[in-house]
């Protein structure tokens, strides 16, 4: 690593910034979501005229509402973090990683400011189908905040459409199209919002479980549970489907990543999926990290090699291809990259000396190599590797990222068959008779929120040690802080979002025990 780096400091901001990601994770989805059903409830009240879809739509619609204004309050402390604890990476990148960050501040989050207050306020106060509107609006503006973020997110793992700039030190986007239609970018919105989607739908369906246990509100519980059971049903199959597809992304490009996902050491061709696995502790081969061993897995032959490379035959890259190489496969080893990252370092150390000398000629000649193509693929690209001296270092924790997408994926599978047993059970009209299948439901509600969060942790620590991949270690991102000040805010922090969620826990819970509004009848 560079020298004089506090790794104290490096990790209390990893601690911090990775606290407010967690706690903010556990509104997000649910706006997601939970914001579509009630467009969907409001849009069947609006063509039946009925008051008790009414009542079924402003029932949620108060749970949403909670849900919301928590989720914007850990949003936009998430947001501050990158210029208070990552000063040095929003310089790096500032240009690029920010302008879909303003763009989901100006749009998407002044749509739903918009019309949420519409949506909540404006009963009896706009047209029915004004009303509707706004509905379906919020909706679509909550998914597109999550769009720009998720863009943001995906160029760190892919970062493309952009050229660096040595007078600046900065690197700047070229093409705004390329960054917005990143195929990680892609793969990466479908698989979150439908996370959100499943997420919302066990959500509804455990406490529309609830209400049936405890024999109140039949039919609203029946209808909310039949609506989110359908939407649930389609959105857990597109998540296996959208998870594939960025499985297959990790896979072209994060491919230590995708090892660790799988505890790949050594590459292979006809590489098995490993679908159930215990990992022991490994033995130490020349200093290296633990080699993955298991205790016991369940593997489908072939299948790994199939899901990436279309065929049998298709060599998967395993932990030791990113260390030493592969040049059969077209990898390079660890050693090539570093020699290839300080080389694009020099570069830029020497263009700042003749900057500082007033060599303006030999500054243009290396200025003009940031620009050439073949310098920026072969070079610049490696540039992070610069900053990194030990090899291990550039491999994921193997155990947190093969639990976490395995334990994922089993969530992933549950959840279409709760869904396919709940619809099994409303279209037989047995479902206020399965009493044990109701407390599934109710006792789901924290599952669809623990995949969630195991998919986030899978994201982020399976990218380490980059903060942008290939180009700029974490260690190198960080604010020039003292660790004590990071400290400081990091338990404030903590003690605040605690009390945030224990705060929307205690409301949600009350308003689910009031239940809707009741129903006003005249004498």
């Amino acid at each position: 690593m560079i020298e004089n780096i506090d790794l104290s400091l490096v990790n209390w901001s990893r601690a911090q910034f990775a606290l407010t990601a967690i706690y903010h994770w556990l509104f997000v989805p649910l706006t997601l979501g939970l914001s579509f059903i009630i467009a969907m409830m409001e849009t069947i009240y609006y063509k039946t005229g009925s008051e008790t879809w009414k009542r079924i739509t402003k029932f949620w619609m108060k749970l949403f509402g909670i849900n919301f204004a928590i989720g914007v309050a850990t949003g936009i402390i998430l947001e501050f973090e990158f210029g208070t604890n990552w000063s040095a990476y929003s310089w790096f990148v500032g240009d690029i990683f920010g302008t879909p960050l303003a763009i989901e501040g100006i749009m998407a989050f002044f749509l739903e400011s918009t019309f949420i207050a519409v949506m909540f306020f404006g009963w009896n106060r706009v047209s029915k189908r004004f009303h509707l509107i706004s509905t379906w609006l919020v909706a679509i503006g909550a998914n597109l905040s999550a769009l720009w973020i998720l863009v943001a997110n995906a160029w760190m793992q892919n970062p493309v459409g952009m050229t660096f700039n040595p007078e600046t030190a900065r690197n700047e986007m070229n093409s705004f199209l390329e960054v917005l239609f990143n195929p990680v970018a892609a793969d990466k919105f479908l698989h979150t919002i439908t996370s959100g989607f499943v997420l919302a739908s066990v959500f509804v369906s455990g406490i529309s479980g609830w209400f049936l246990l405890r024999k109140r509100e039949i039919y609203l519980a029946t209808r909310s549970m039949l609506i989110a059971g359908i939407f649930g049903f389609l959105s857990a199959v597109l998540l296996a489907i959208t998870g594939d597809m960025s499985a297959r992304s990790v896979a072209r490009y994060q491919p230590a990543k995708f090892a660790s996902f799988e505890a790949l050491y050594e590459g292979r061709s006809r590489a098995p999926l490993v679908a159930l696995g215990i990992l022991k502790k490994g033995s130490r081969e020349e200093g290296r990290k633990n080699i993955p061993e298991f205790v016991f897995s369940i593997e489908i032959p072939n299948l790994l090699s199939i899901m990436t490379g279309g065929n049998k035959d298709a060599y998967v890259p395993g932990i030791s291809d990113m260390i030493d190489g592969n040049s059969r496969a077209g990898i390079l080893s660890f050693a090539e990259k570093k020699e290839r990252g300080q080389k694009a370092r020099e570069a830029l150390l020497e263009y700042k000396k003749a900057r500082e000398a007033g060599d303006e000629a030999k500054a243009s000649e290396i200025a003009a190599k940031f620009n050439d193509k073949d310098f920026r693929e072969n070079y610049f690209r490696y540039f992070g590797y610069a900053y990194i001296n030990n090899p291990e270092e550039i491999i994921p924790d193997i155990r947190i990222s093969f639990y976490s997408f395995h334990l994922m994926v089993i969530l992933g599978f549950f959840f279409i068959l709760l869904f396919a047993l709940s619809l099994w059970f409303l279209f037989r009209n047995r479902i206020q008779q399965q009493r044990w299948f109701l407390w599934i439901l109710l006792l789901s509600i924290p599952l669809p929120y623990l995949a969630g969060e195991l998919g986030w942790v899978l994201a982020e620590m399976g990218r380490q040690p980059w903060i942008i991949q290939d180009l700029m270690p974490v260690s190198v991102g960080v604010t020039n802080l003292k660790s004590v000040h990071v400290q400081t805010t990091f338990w404030l922090f903590a003690v605040l979002f605690t009390v945030l969620l224990v705060a929307e826990i205690s409301i949600m819970v009350k308003q689910v025990k009031n239940g809707p509004e009741k129903v006003e009848t005249k004498l």
